[in-house]
């Protein structure tokens, strides 16, 4: 592991560990001299079955494990797009992080319980018109933790703001 640290990079549902945002993210956090690592959820995510979001339970279990073992050796960043970013924020409530980043954070997701996190350092972004997650529900939820909240001018793929991703990621980590 670094001398900085190691950052988990969460896909969103139906996307995967090469997807654009996580792949600028890992490279932001390389640059910075954090290792990194993109796991993949996407055996998981086909298990519609399970749910309409594949299996949710498996996702978190599977992101605890690498995380326990990542915050074992040092400081620990865990980061994630819609469904990985909801992951991310769990699990940082059993294992020590550092940090947490989140793109399109699903507030409520049916019956799982509501979005709760770590109160860590916390950086957001999320698209005004995003289809899936009101924006005013990120809003609300960042104001009571008085996170770093970055609405941009997208939907819920921020698909035009992977290198804004990229750089308020790096701001946080450079802030640690």
């Amino acid at each position: 592991m670094s001398a900085r640290g190691h950052c988990i990079l969460s896909h969103g549902f139906e996307s995967g560990p090469d997807a654009t945002k996580v792949t600028a993210l890992a490279q932001a956090a390389g640059r910075l001299g954090w290792t990194h690592e993109r796991p993949d959820y996407t055996d998981l995510d086909a298990r519609h079955q399970a749910s309409e979001l594949g299996d949710v339970p498996a996702r978190l279990q599977r992101l605890l494990a690498l995380a326990r073992d990542a915050a074992a050796r040092g400081p620990l960043v865990l980061a994630g797009s819609s469904l990985g970013a909801w992951i991310s924020a769990r699990v940082s409530l059993e294992v020590p992080v550092r940090a947490l980043f989140l793109m399109a954070p699903p507030v409520a997701m049916g019956p799982a319980p509501a979005l709760d996190a770590a109160r860590v350092p916390t950086s957001i972004i999320h698209g005004w018109d995003d289809e899936l997650i009101p924006a005013r529900q990120v809003v609300d939820w960042a104001h009571a933790r008085r996170a770093r909240l970055q609405l941009v001018d997208d939907s819920h793929r921020l698909a035009g703001h992977v290198d804004a991703s990229a750089d308020a990621f790096a701001a946080l980590l450079a802030g640690l």
